[in-house]
């Protein structure tokens, strides 16, 4: 295993800088390691080395003429399979886009390979990023490092899997109902859902949505800071969001927690929760009290939410899958077929009551956030669960009605628009990581990274046996 593998963004920058190291040994690291695992976890599904090199060696050469970089530049990185990138295979984990070869980058590209990242490939995403489990007809599932024959959740899976086992430095993520959340804290890593607008998405269907947001996926907060260095940002096409200067995330994220007050709920409301996840995370409140914080047991209200995302999340799908709905139904899983045919049959009662349920989410927390600085509660109610199962139906004994459902604790905080991060701090009694879901104030990222660096576990800990 190679040392650069799982050295932190801040180390491997002032080597590349110094010109210590080269952005094609970096690469080359990289790549050693994913010839080495993944073949075993299936994380990274396209790759383009050819076209890594060559931004390496671009780089190399300018920082070798003295001309001015990013700090971040010949970091390699994998996009995920849902965001297009030009002249690269993008399936969308759908067999309807498996052979599609964009001729556009989307507005986190751009800023990608401005700043010199070199885009070795994609990784793996469940079908349109439908479900909180990567599998697909194109490639196959992806595996938690940890235990091969668990998911690795989803739908940025495949990126969680790649950073937790240093094939990657870091990672980008999108997420609508906990996609960056739920894989971080399966795999043992940081996953930040950021504020809506924080993270500029372009070209987009609905320039007003929040329910989708893109961020960070990496090992620690801090690699995760780094990269939100680049993916924020202003952005005069994009209606939402006005950030300043993303530069703020490269900060060090070191501060004083004494007397600070977190909200604390191990069921977020009443939701059924394993007591494996239960267990793990009660243990783990002894690292928010090592730092001085003060954690009482309280939770904002937010059973309003099921039904409002269900339904939002429902209209989404409509507007952005309609189109293959009508023409090429068969080729969609059967889940997504469902939750368009919901969208389809909202009444616009059910449209303006989701809506207006979203606002009270927001309002409640916002409320809530006025007593404490922070709330904190379960990302997942579930342990990483069978591979082959394509998501649970029961939880703690309480049945379930749909593939969404199992979801809840992540996509209650969804509704509320506020960042929310999955921090990795405990480990469950069959050995397998458990992620506190860390929920900050409304455009608060930077304190929330500041939190999950306080508390997360050594990275010396979280290194998957592969």
């Amino acid at each position: 295993m190679d040392s650069l593998s799982f050295q932190s963004v801040r180390e491997l920058s002032a080597l590349l800088v110094s010109r210590q190291l080269s952005a094609r040994e970096l690469l080359d690291a990289c790549l050693t390691q994913i010839d080495r695992v993944n073949p075993v976890v299936n994380a990274i599904v396209t790759q383009d080395r050819e076209g890594a090199y060559a931004n390496a060696d671009a780089i190399d050469a300018r920082r070798a003429q003295g001309l001015p970089t990013s700090p971040l530049a010949g970091l390699p990185i994998a996009i995920k399979d849902l965001e297009p990138v030009k002249g690269m295979r993008t399936t969308m984990g759908s067999p309807i886009f498996k052979d599609w070869v964009p001729d556009f980058d989307t507005l986190m590209i751009e800023r990608f390979r401005s700043h010199g990242l070199s885009i070795l490939g994609k990784t793996n995403t469940p079908e349109f990023g439908l479900g909180s489990q990567t599998f697909n007809a194109v490639f196959g599932a992806t595996k938690n490092p940890w235990d091969i024959t668990k998911t690795c959740g989803g739908s940025s899976g495949g990126a969680a899997v790649a950073v937790s086992t240093g094939m990657l430095p870091f990672a980008d993520g999108s997420d609508m109902g906990g996609s960056l959340r739920n894989p971080a804290n399966f795999c043992g890593t940081v996953g930040l859902r950021t504020s809506p607008g924080r993270v500029p998405t372009y070209p987009s269907l609905n320039l007003w949505g929040t329910l989708g947001v893109l961020g960070p996926i990496a090992r620690t907060a801090e690699d995760a800071a780094w990269l939100l260095s680049v993916q924020a940002g202003d952005d005069p096409r994009v209606a939402l969001g006005r950030c300043g200067d993303p530069t703020v995330f490269r900060q060090p994220l070191d501060r004083d927690f004494k007397g600070v007050r977190i909200g604390w709920s191990p069921t977020l409301g009443g939701l059924p929760v394993e007591k494996g996840v239960r267990d793990a995370l009660e243990k783990s409140l002894k690292r928010f009290e090592a730092i001085g914080a003060v954690i009482e047991e309280a939770a904002p209200d937010l059973s309003i939410a099921d039904d409002a995302f269900q339904a939002q999340r429902a209209l989404h799908l409509v507007n952005s899958l309609g189109a293959h709905y009508r023409d090429k139904r068969h080729l969609l899983k059967d889940t997504a077929v469902w939750n368009i045919e919901q969208g389809l049959k909202l009444t616009g009662e059910q449209i303006a009551a989701a809506q207006t349920a979203q606002s009270k989410c927001f309002e409640r927390m916002q409320r809530f956030l006025s007593r404490y600085d922070y709330f904190i509660c379960p990302v997942n109610q579930v342990l990483p669960f069978d591979v082959t199962m394509p998501y649970p139906m029961t939880i703690d004994g309480v049945q379930l009605g749909n593939y969404l459902e199992w979801m809840k604790s992540a996509c209650r905080i969804t509704m509320t628009s506020h960042p929310a991060a999955s921090a990795p701090v405990a480990f469950a009694a069959n050995g397998l990581p458990v992620g506190m879901q860390i929920v900050g104030h409304y455009g608060a990222e930077l304190e929330v990274l500041q939190l999950v660096h306080a508390v997360q576990l050594p990275l010396a800990e979280r290194m998957p046996p592969l």
